[in-house]
């Protein structure tokens, strides 16, 4: 039974072999056609009766694979990323820095989100200091942020990448069901009776278009932040060091400088008395005061026996 099943298998190959000849050589012959199309048929119910995978089988197998491969490729080159970085650096002038690196994110195609500066003074010796956040072209991340290390000298540097791929395709097809359900209600709107009816299908229908504007609004947020990376950018000018020359001796110091730091020692004292007397209080009542009461009584009890 073994052999001549084995036999029809090696016959219908040779039967497909010779249909797939004739096919090559008789280029769009209609017969060739057919004669391989029924050696295909009788290879497929062989194989079949004895229970051994199809050419076709095999063929739609081969493809999936393939069609998962392509799957699987386009996902990874499509991949969402949020990128986002932070960079400090020293600068010798804040206005030119925060200047250049504007012109810079506006050449890329980007713009400036956020500003912010505050000047600072000792011993009447200014300096700024302040951050830029600048929004860029996702290429043009890195090109910036190396433009943005040499304004000075670079303090630190931080870059961060969030992968939303999952979010993305999730709030996609969360909205291709939702918007199929909207045009359901919208048939079934059309099609209510009753004033409760409409008024049902109504309140469904409001649900349903507020859940899709959410979820359309957090989609082109997502989609805004891969396709433009934030850069923050903060300046800072050196902090002045004030030129302070002590005296050699004491009493050469300026008389006036010299009670100004009188003063201040004064201040500095008195407040240390003060501090310390509200650290000492709830000592003295919870200790001293029970202490002072029992002495008290103690007096008047004895001034009384005492004749």
């Amino acid at each position: 039974m073994a052999s001549r099943r084995t036999l029809a298998i090696l016959a219908l190959v040779a039967l497909v072999a010779l249909a797939g000849c004739g096919a090559t050589g008789g280029g769009s012959g209609g017969g060739s056609d057919e004669g391989y199309e029924q050696a295909t048929e009788l290879a497929a119910s062989g194989a079949e009766a004895t229970g051994a995978p199809t050419g076709t089988a095999v063929a739609r197998d081969a493809g999936d694979q393939s069609r998962e491969s392509e799957d699987s490729a386009v996902t990874v080159q499509e991949r969402q990323v949020i990128k986002t970085g932070t960079v400090v650096v020293t600068v010798d002038d804040f206005e030119r820095a925060r200047s250049n690196i504007t012109a810079k994110t506006e050449q890329y195609g980007g713009y400036v989100a956020d500003t912010s500066q505050e000047r600072r003074e000792i011993d009447n010796q200014t300096w700024v200091r302040g951050q830029v956040v600048l929004r860029v072209p996702q290429s043009e991340f890195e090109t910036l942020l190396n433009d943005a290390k040499a304004l000075g000298q670079v303090e630190s540097v931080e870059t961060n990448a969030r992968d939303v791929t999952g979010q993305i395709v999730d709030i996609r097809a969360r909205l291709k069901n939702l918007r199929a359900e909207r045009d359901r209600l919208r048939t079934l709107y059309q099609q209510a009776n009753t004033t409760e009816d409409v008024l049902a299908v109504q309140q469904e229908l409001s649900d349903v278009q507020q859940e899709i504007e959410r979820l359309e609004a957090r989609l082109q947020s997502l989609q805004n932040q891969v396709a433009f990376s934030t850069l923050t950018v903060r300046l800072e000018e050196p902090r002045p060091t004030p030129d302070r020359v002590a005296p050699d001796r004491w009493y050469d110091t300026p008389v006036l400088s010299a009670f100004l730091q009188s003063v201040d020692g004064v201040v500095t004292v008195a407040r240390a008395l003060v501090v310390g007397t509200a650290y000492a209080l709830p000592y003295l009542i919870a200790f001293a005061l029970p202490v002072f009461v029992v002495v008290g009584v103690v007096w008047r009890y004895r001034g009384r026996i005492v004749p």
